[in-house]
């Protein structure tokens, strides 16, 4: 068996996992389900109960996609990620099949249980995402798939290193930040909780990557 082997039998279960639950629901549910929410987590989109599928296919496909991708980074990024990267990239496919298998389920109950506010469910999972992402950071040397990706941290090593030692706190902070908000406020207070994060968790390492490639790539 391949060492490769294990991991995807994992990520085909748990993708499979919305499709178990849909599957199991779906002579439960009425003729018409929602389809769409707004920030508030309000249905304003419907669609038969056949659609009940859709979302966990769409996040399937691309947790498949995604987790192919970098499970086998290495062979065609230029830069040729390291050894020690690949287990981590292996590592980060599954986490991030997971994460959208877990979205792809919350989707599946929401629509099955309108009275469920699905906001109070993806954003938090959202923000604890961005906190194991920003945790992960530090440990990604330069490549093309991952991370930040500017014109400054692949052209210089210690742009990249330093950008992304910084961009792991923020978005750990920032990501628990995301988590906390958006359980203690509602609708568009949480949303702009979560939005504002977002921005801060982007642009202030862009920012310090910029003045740190002025400088001559000196802290």
């Amino acid at each position: 068996m391949k060492k490769s082997t294990p991991n995807l039998l994992l990520a085909l279960v748990l993708i499979a996992i919305p499709f178990g639950y849909a599957a199991y629901i779906y002579n439960s549910l009425p003729a018409t389900i929602p389809t769409h929410f707004n920030f508030k987590g309000e249905a304003d989109g419907f669609g038969g109960k056949d659609s009940i599928f859709l979302g966990p296919g769409i996040l399937g496909a691309v947790s498949l996609f995604t987790f192919f991708l970098l499970s086998n980074i290495k062979n065609f990024d230029p830069k040729r990620v390291k050894e020690e990267d690949d287990g981590m990239f292996k590592k980060f496919a599954l986490l991030l099949v997971g994460f959208l298998s877990l979205l792809g389920l919350v989707i599946t109950i929401s629509a099955s249980s309108p009275s469920i506010n699905v906001t109070k469910l993806i954003l938090p999972a959202i923000g604890l995402f961005f906190a194991v992402i920003g945790w992960m950071m530090p440990k990604i040397h330069q490549n093309y798939f991952a991370g930040f990706k500017l014109p400054w941290t692949l052209e210089n090593t210690d742009n990249w290193n330093e950008t992304h030692k910084i961009a792991g706190k923020l978005w750990i902070y920032g990501g628990l930040f995301q988590v906390i908000t958006t359980l203690i406020f509602e609708g568009k207070y949480a949303f702009i909780c979560f939005m504002v994060a977002t921005a801060v968790m982007v642009i202030i390492p862009t920012i310090f990557s910029y003045r740190m490639y002025i400088r001559g790539n000196k802290i």
